[in-house]
């Protein structure tokens, strides 16, 4: 931040363009500003609330056990997906298997005794018999079709009589049933032609090859209803449910005193975790109130002391007429007042006594008269009756963003005028400390800031992990502005 000296003159905050963090305009404040016609500078933002400052709700009881019951509830519906599905898959495979076996059962025993020969050749006598023993024996609530093929496609023989004589072409698992004689089975969606007599959306199709007396190969196929697929799956479903739910159900009670014993440590730990937090606290305060007052009462008063023996020396020295030897010692003196003044200028950055006994107000005031030792002319608007409404952490988090900001003042920027506001705006306060100097292009400094900006760098951690939005408006030549803007009554992270 480079800046210099400028001629000033007063003028209002409003005429500036200055806006409160909403875009309102701020009530007007007089500033001092550098000479010439004013122009509206932009804010840019520098830091924002730290985002993942979120903080952690205390472990309670009640919320504990309904969030557990909210993961076994959670358990059970993604249980219960999966158990429906594979109780579907198993009941299924063994409807398949079982319709297979029956079909087998019904071919041996049944249907190829009933064949004749002529049945191959469409003897209406022969399909008379099979049909007489097929509904007799075969037609029942678990087969609802039955139907025989030649190996050309054929229907030669079906229950649904306006099937018989028709042909369809088979498919490759039913020429290659009769190729490799075997019992082939399966769930149906009776998409084919063959199966537009039949009803519902699907049916188990069983069919094997078996053979007329004269050893003429015909192709039996047979449907069951898939209301067996169904009824097994829920019988599986309600024996593999009432395990699973009971097996939680018992993994609850049994975790509820374990779940209990870990929350009260969990509670005990974390009180004493924030009671550590407060000592550590409290011994940090005592021990810069400790170093403030050896130094104040020792090296500052030794100082202080020596200061006055050595005007006095020097005093003595002009008596007797050695001015060279007084000048020396006089020069001497003003060193180790200087020295003082840094000694209680440090006083007050170690430990401002005035932010907890006399108030913001006065800490602010200190911190002006350090910067005022250091060449920079300061005034400050702050009503010290007027209740900001802000807690003792965000109270400091201002003082602490005020000596950042007036140490880059002194830095860069004196001598010069700097000027401290600090008003409540809406429901928030805000603070904004403008100096005199030259400025500097804030978009090259946003955008990559140097290595030794440790002041800036330190300001941007502050305001993010104290909850304030912090901004900046400042261009060559037209002074430099800070506005931090705190909501007023929330606490800042410590």
């Amino acid at each position: 931040m480079t800046t210099s000296p400028d001629a000033t003159v007063p003028i209002e905050l409003a005429a500036l363009g200055s806006t409160d963090p909403v875009g309102r305009p701020a009530s007007p404040t007089s500033l001092t500003a550098p000479a010439g016609p004013p122009a509206p500078l932009p804010w840019c933002v520098v830091a924002r609330p730290d985002a993942t400052d979120v903080v952690e709700k205390p472990l309670r009881t009640r919320r504990l056990v309904a969030q557990l019951v909210a993961g076994v509830v959670l358990v059970l519906a993604l249980v219960g997906v999966g158990g429906s599905f594979g109780a579907q898959r198993l009941a299924e495979r063994e409807a398949v298997n079982d319709a297979a076996s029956m079909a087998d059962l019904l071919a041996e025993a049944v249907i190829q005794p009933a064949l004749t020969d002529g049945l191959a050749a469409g003897d209406a006598a022969g399909r008379t018999a099979l049909d007489s023993v097929v509904r007799a024996h075969v037609l029942r609530a678990n087969v609802t079709r039955v139907k025989v093929w030649s190996p050309s496609g054929t229907i030669l023989y079906s229950d649904e009589a306006r099937l018989i004589g028709q042909r369809f072409d088979l498919g490759d698992d039913e020429r290659e049933v009769l190729a490799n004689p075997r019992t082939e089975a399966q769930v149906s969606d009776l998409s084919n032609p063959e199966n537009a007599f039949e009803s519902g959306d699907r049916l188990l199709e069983v069919y094997r090859p078996v053979w007329t007396p004269d050893g003429s190969e015909l192709l039996f196929e047979m449907y069951s209803p898939y209301d067996s697929v169904l009824q097994r799956s829920g019988q599986l479903w309600r024996g593999f449910a009432g395990i699973t739910l009971s097996s939680l159900l018992l993994l609850l009670v049994l975790l509820t005193p374990v779940l209990w014993r870990l929350l009260s440590r969990v509670r005990r730990a974390a009180t004493a975790r924030e009671r550590l937090l407060e000592q550590a606290v409290d011994a940090s305060a005592a021990e810069r109130r400790r170093i403030a007052a050896t130094l104040h009462d020792g090296p500052v008063q030794e100082l202080a002391a020596t200061s006055f023996a050595v005007s006095a020396t020097a005093e003595r020295a002009d008596a007797v007429g050695q001015a060279a030897l007084g000048s020396e010692l006089r020069d001497l003196s003003g060193t180790v007042r200087s020295s003082i003044r840094a000694l209680r200028s440090l006083l007050v950055d170690i430990y401002p006594p005035s932010l907890t006994d006399a108030g913001l107000a006065t800490a602010l005031a200190d911190l002006g008269q350090t910067a005022r030792s250091r060449g920079v002319e300061f005034d400050q608007h702050v009503d010290p009756a007027d209740d900001l409404g802000l807690t003792p952490e965000q109270e400091r988090l201002v003082h602490r963003v005020t000596q950042e900001i007036l140490r880059n003042v002194v830095k860069h920027a004196a001598p010069c005028r700097a000027t401290l506001t600090l008003q409540p705006v809406a429901g928030d306060v805000v603070l904004e400390i403008a100096d005199g100097g030259t400025g500097f292009d804030a978009g090259t400094f946003l955008d990559a800031p140097r290595a030794d900006h440790f002041g800036l760098r330190i300001l941007t951690d502050l305001a993010a992990r104290g909850g304030g939005l912090l901004q900046l408006a400042t261009a060559p030549g037209e002074g430099t502005r800070w506005r931090l803007t705190i909501p007023r009554g929330k606490a800042a992270r410590p």
